[in-house]
């Protein structure tokens, strides 16, 4: 499959998580059926055009953490969509991925 096939794939899933949850970069390629590739995820992130509805917001590191940006304020920017969302970061800013993480493990 073609990298913009995987984009395909990897925004599907991005749309699948519902507000107020997160998922992680390898969950993501997991659930893309792209196992492995939590880096391609994050390429995928970064090639969204302004104006998507893709709730990439969403996509967190393995850690619960925001990603840094090569832009500057994309962290805030991400940080305050989540928390309208209601997803709560500790004193460390970090996110609970038991709490807020999707899928939820079963």
């Amino acid at each position: 499959m073609t990298g913009a096939g995987n984009y395909l794939r990897i925004w599907a899933v991005v749309r699948r998580i519902p507000r107020g949850r997160v998922s992680t970069y390898g969950r993501i390629a997991t659930l893309a059926r792209l196992p492995g590739h939590a880096r391609q995820v994050g390429y995928a992130m970064h090639g969204l055009p302004s104006d998507t509805s893709v709730p990439w917001q969403r996509v967190v590191n393995a850690k619960g953490e925001i990603s840094r940006r090569a832009r500057s304020g994309g962290e805030v920017t991400q940080r305050l969509l989540l928390e309208r969302e209601g997803v709560r970061f500790n004193s460390r800013g970090r996110i609970d991925l038991e709490a807020f993480g999707w899928p939820k493990a079963r």
